[in-house]
C-alpha cells in the first residue's frame, strides 16, 4: 500500500518530535566532536611534553631522566608561570574547573555550564600536563564534553532531565575516548553525572560512549590505556588478601584526597597570588621529579612498570610519596587537571608493593605482584571517583579476565565502603564540594529545592494590618487567621513587624486599652524574612531554624515591601511534585519540551 506524501512528513514530524530520536542524533554529534575533542587534547599534551622535555607523553619519565637536573626542575616551574597566566586572562573564575563543576551544576544550575569555561580549562589542563604537572587528563576531558553538551542543550532550550541526559553523553564519550573503554564510559557517566539508569538516559549515552570510542581508536587504534601483562587468579583462597588490599586502599585514597585538600589550604594561607601559584607549584614538583622522573604527567609510564612489578620496593615507597605530594600541590596551588589517572596510579603503586608482601609470605598462592597492582589501581580509584560500577569495568575491558575482576569487586567494595565512612562523602568530588559550601549528601533530588524559588510558591494574600489598627481590631482579625500571625504594614507598603496572640499577651485583652494601643505598639519587630529570589531550599533552613511553619516574603530584603507569605506545607509539596515529575522524566513518562522542531 502506497503512502501518501501528507502521512510520510506526518510521521517524520512524528519522529523528529520523539525526545528518543532527538537524543539519539545528538548522542551520535556529541560522540563525534568530544572524541574528536579528546584526540585532539591528547595531541596537544604530546606537542606541550615536546615542548618542555623533548619526548613524548609515553616515554615522557625516560626521557626526563636523561635531561639535566635544573632542565627537570625548572620545566614545571615555566609551565606554571603560562598556567597561571592563562587561567588569569582567559578562564572566567580564573581557576581550573572539572567533574565536582558538573555535579554541582546538574545539582543547583539546571545542567547550565559555561562553554567557554569548557575550552579554557581544557587548553589549560593541556598545558598543565605538557609541562609535567602530576594531575589528570580524563576530569578536564570530562569537563569539556559536559560543557558542549550543555551548551548544546541551553541552545535547544532543553529542560532539566534532557540537559542531564546530554551531559551524560558528553562525559561518557570523554572518558570511552580517553581510555578506549566504551562500557566504562556510559557507566560512568550514569554513576557520576545522569545518577541514574533508566532507559531514556542509557540508550543515548552509549550511542554517544561508542561513537567517541570509535573516534579514538581510529587515531589511535584499538590498544588499551595501559600495557597489561597476561595475568590469571592463582587461587580462591587470595580472596583474603585482595579484601586486605582493599583497607590499605581506602587508606591510601584518603590520604590522596587529604593530599589535594591540604594543598588548597596550603595556597590558601599563602601569600603568594593566584597567578603565580602554579609557578610555585611547578618548582616543588620540578625538585620532587629529579630523583622521582615517573611522577610527572598523568603517570602512565608509572602504572604500567606497576603492572609489570618492574620497580623496586624503595622506589615503590618513594613514588608513592612523591606522587601524591605532587598531585596534591599541583591540584592544590591551580594547575589544571583532574585526579583520575593520578589515583590510578597510586593505587597500581600501592597495590604492586602490597602483593609483592603477599607474594613473599605466600609464594605458592600468589597471583603475582603485577595483578595485585591491577586490583590496587581499581580499588583507589574507585575510592576516590566514587565511581565503583565503571572502574571495575575498565578493569574488565583492559584485562578480560573474569576471575581478576572478581578481585578488583572484592578490593573496590571494601575500599569504597570505608572511604565513604570515613570521608562522609560519596566521592573526591562531593568532598570538594561540601568545602565550597555545597552538601549534597541528601541525593542529587537536593538540587530541585535549590532550582525553585519562593517567587514561585508565595502566597500573595496574607494577613495584613496598617500600624494605626486599633487592638481590637487586631485581636478581631487575628480570630479568623488560620495560622494566627498577623503582618503589620508600614504606611509605604513595607513590612513593619508581626502580631501573633503570644505577642499581645494579657494587657491586649483589656478593653480599657482598644483605643490607646494600636498594632504598631504591640508588633514584635524585625521578624524573619524570605525575599522572593531565596530558594526552596534557603526557605526550609530558615524556617526550620526558627521553629516556623511559615515566613513574609518581601521584594528584597534592603526594601522589605511585603508580597505576600510562604508556608512551609507549600514549600514540601512543590518539591513533591517536581520530584514527580523528574522521576517521570527519567522514565520516559514526561515529555521535555524540545522547541527547536
Amino acid at each position: 500500500m502506497d503512502v501518501k506524501p501528507p502521512q510520510i512528513l506526518f510521521r517524520i514530524r512524528n519522529l523528529i518530535s520523539n525526545d528518543q530520536f532527538v537524543l539519539g542524533v545528538l548522542a551520535v554529534g556529541v560522540g563525534l566532536v568530544v572524541g574528536g575533542g579528546v584526540v585532539g587534547f591528547r595531541l596537544l599534551i604530546d606537542a606541550f611534553h615536546l615542548l618542555f622535555y623533548g619526548g613524548a607523553e609515553a616515554d615522557l619519565a625516560s626521557t626526563a631522566a636523561a635531561l639535566p637536573w635544573w632542565h627537570v626542575a625548572l620545566a614545571p616551574a615555566l609551565g606554571g608561570l603560562l598556567v597561571g597566566l592563562w587561567y588569569r586572562y582567559f578562564m572566567p573564575g580564573g581557576k581550573p574547573q572539572g567533574i565536582a563543576n558538573i555535579i554541582e551544576a546538574t545539582a543547583t544550575r539546571g545542567s547550565r555550564l559555561d562553554i567557554r569555561a569548557g575550552f579554557a580549562a581544557l587548553l589549560g589542563s593541556a598545558l598543565s600536563i605538557g609541562a609535567g604537572a602530576p594531575v589528570g587528563r580524563e576530569g578536564p576531558a570530562v569537563h569539556f564534553g559536559a560543557t558542549l553538551a550543555a551548551w548544546l542543550a541551553e541552545k535547544l532550550h532543553f529542560g532539566r532531565s534532557l540537559s542531564r541526559t546530554l551531559l551524560g553523553c558528553g562525559a561518557a564519550a570523554a572518558v570511552a575516548a580517553s581510555f578506549n573503554a566504551p562500557i566504562a564510559g556510559a557507566l560512568f557517566a550514569h554513576e557520576v553525572v545522569v545518577g541514574h539508569y533508566a532507559m531514556s538516559a542509557f540508550a543515548p549515552v552509549v550511542v554517544a560512549s561508542v561513537t567517541a570510542t570509535v573516534i579514538s581508536r581510529a587515531v589511535f587504534g584499538d590498544f588499551p590505556a595501559f600495557t597489561v601483562p597476561e595475568m590469571a587468579l592463582q587461587s580462591v583462597l587470595e580472596f583474603p588478601a585482595f579484601a586486605g588490599l582493599g583497607i590499605v586502599a581506602a587508606l591510601a585514597a584518603l590520604v590522596f584526597m587529604r593530599a589535594v585538600f591540604a594543598g588548597e589550604d596550603l595556597a590558601a594561607r599563602s601569600r603568594i597570588p593566584r597567578t603565580f601559584r602554579p609557578m610555585a607549584a611547578g618548582l616543588v614538583i620540578g625538585l620532587l621529579a629529579i630523583p622521582f622522573p615517573l611522577i610527572l604527567g598523568v603517570g602512565y609510564e608509572a602504572t604500567d612498570h606497576a603492572l609489570n612489578a618492574t620497580l623496586p620496593a624503595l622506589m615503590l615507597v618513594g613514588l608513592v610519596i612523591a606522587k601524591t605530594l605532587g598531585t596534591g600541590i599541583a591540584l592544590g596551588f591551580g594547575f589544571g587537571g583532574g585526579v583520575f589517572s593520578p589515583s590510578l596510579t597510586v593505587g597500581a603503586l600501592v597495590g604492586v608493593a602490597f602483593g609483592g608482601l603477599a607474594t613473599a609470605a605466600l609464594p605458592d598462592l600468589s597471583s603475582g605482584a603485577g595483578a595485585y597492582a591491577l586490583v590496587g589501581m581499581g580499588a583507589v580509584a574507585a575510592s576516590v571517583l566514587g565511581a565503583p560500577i565503571s572502574t571495575v569495568l575498565i578493569v574488565f575491558e583492559m584485562t578480560h579476565d573474569t576471575a581478576l575482576t572478581v578481585a578488583v569487586m572484592v578490593a573496590v567494595v571494601m575500599a569504597t565502603t570505608i572511604t565513604q565512612q570515613v570521608a562522609r562523602a560519596p566521592s573526591f568530588f562531593h568532598w570538594q564540594l561540601e568545602r565550597r559550601g555545597l552538601n549534597l549528601k541528601g541525593g542529587r533530588d537536593v538540587g530541585l529545592l535549590r532550582l525553585i524559588r519562593v517567587a514561585d510558591v508565595v502566597q500573595t494574600e496574607a494577613p495584613t494590618v496598617p500600624m494605626g489598627c486599633s487592638l481590637r481590631m487586631v485581636r478581631e482579625k487575628l480570630a479568623g487567621v488560620p495560622f494566627g500571625e498577623l503582618f503589620v504594614i508600614a504606611n509605604d507598603g513595607t513590612l513593619f513587624g508581626t502580631i501573633t496572640l503570644a505577642d499581645l499577651q494579657e494587657a491586649g485583652f483589656d478593653p480599657e486599652l482598644d483605643l490607646l494601643v494600636n498594632a504598631a505598639d504591640v508588633a514584635r519587630r524585625h521578624p524573619p524574612v524570605l525575599a522572593m529570589g531565596d530558594t526552596l531550599e534557603v526557605a526550609l533552613k530558615r524556617m526550620m531554624a526558627l521553629g516556623e511553619e511559615h515566613l513574609a516574603v518581601v521584594e528584597h530584603e534592603d526594601t522589605m515591601k511585603l508580597v505576600g507569605c510562604v508556608h512551609e506545607t507549600e514549600v514540601l509539596l512543590e518539591y513533591n511534585r517536581q520530584l514527580l515529575r523528574v522521576r517521570a522524566e527519567e522514565r520516559g513518562e514526561g515529555r521535555d519540551d524540545v522547541t527547536p522542531f
